[in-house]
């Protein structure tokens, strides 16, 4: 079941204390296609995402990601899969354009033309403002450029449109279909009904 590039999840299950965060969750994301996580706050959507990435280990069930063990302390694992979690940050001192070529050396990797990609993002005017200056939605863009300008076979994505406005959710949807059309495998954690239209299937935690 599933493909080597994907990802595959079988009967997993969290426990926190003695209690079940949730159990027997079955997911399987092909690439070029991708898959939304909906549910109330707190009942392990992040979570999900976590164990996705390899920073969280399930008490219970199988997880296989771009073909192998979620594990984010491998170089390779990580090369392959990018992420926006609820703790990542930015560094507020540097540029945007200091943020990319962080992460281009960081990667080993040519991200293409930059100028191109701040103004994608909405963030041209600010390419020589350090991040520490930024609103709460351009930080938010940010990361989500961070998130996808690189390669990825698999992109991890939770509640990504949090402090965007309405043309920044725009350009996340427009991220999240780039990405597939390329062949990752999304996964999302969102509460945003325009995400819901453009997936593949959909998961919802009760």
């Amino acid at each position: 079941m599933g493909t080597s590039s994907g990802i595959v999840v079988k009967n997993l299950g969290v426990r926190v204390s003695e209690q079940w965060l949730f159990q027997g969750l079955d997911m399987v994301v092909e690439p070029g296609e991708s898959a939304a996580i909906i549910g109330p706050n707190g009942v392990g959507k992040s979570t999900v995402l976590r164990c996705l990435y390899g920073v969280q280990e399930p008490q219970h069930g199988t997880v296989s990601v771009a073909g192998a063990a979620p594990d984010e302390r491998d170089v390779e694992f990580r090369r392959k899969v990018s992420v926006l979690l609820d703790d990542s940050d930015f560094f507020a001192e540097l540029t945007p354009i200091q943020h990319l070529e962080l992460l281009a050396g960081s990667f080993g990797i040519k991200l293409g033309d930059v100028g191109e990609l701040l103004a994608d993002a909405g963030l041209a005017e600010r390419a020589t403002l350090t991040a520490g200056r930024f609103s709460a939605g351009q930080r938010r863009r940010l990361l989500l450029l961070g998130a996808t300008a690189r390669p990825h076979q698999v992109l991890l994505l939770d509640e990504p449109e949090r402090a965007l406005d309405t043309e920044g959710k725009e350009w996340l949807t427009s991220l999240v279909t780039r990405s597939t059309k390329a062949g990752a495998a999304v996964v999302l954690a969102t509460h945003h009904p325009a995400l819901l239209d453009i997936v593949d299937s959909v998961v919802e935690f009760a």
